[in-house]
């Protein structure tokens, strides 16, 4: 009934997965290995929720 919410949190979910990425190669490319390792947890732990939402 109301499937344009979970599409509205899966873009955002997406874009903030998307934006931890590019944060974590920067990171990497810093040499900033512990940063690095942070934030593609926390992309995974986004991802994991996407794919939730997506499964609703």
């Amino acid at each position: 009934m109301f499937s344009f919410f979970k599409d509205r949190t899966a873009k955002k979910l997406k874009k903030k997965h998307s934006m931890l990425l590019e944060q974590a190669m920067q990171a990497q490319r810093r040499g900033d290995i512990r940063m690095y390792s942070k934030l593609t947890a926390e992309a995974e732990d986004v991802f994991n929720e996407f794919k939730q939402a997506c499964e609703q």
